[in-house]
């Protein structure tokens, strides 16, 4: 599946949310979000962008998707 070429922050950090992700905090133009569980924890940087750019968007969700034992087509449909 082609990674979405229109996402902004807002949407992917209400996705990474429902995943059990909570933002820590926002430095600039950076929001740092984090998840704990008991198979480790995951730290993860959203630019506060809009678009987000999809080197960055497909960066971002690999990360999550490996860590979360979920496939990329079906993260980017939750897009």
């Amino acid at each position: 599946m082609r990674t979405p070429r229109d996402i902004n922050a807002k949407e992917l950090v209400s996705l990474l949310e429902h995943l059990g992700y909570a933002v820590v905090r926002q430095t600039g133009s950076h929001i740092s979000l984090y998840k704990s569980t008991g198979g480790g924890e995951h730290k993860i940087t959203v630019p506060n962008h809009k678009p987000i750019k999809i080197g960055t968007l497909h960066g971002i969700a690999n990360d999550v998707c490996r860590f979360n034992n979920i496939d990329i087509g079906a993260f980017y449909k939750r897009l």
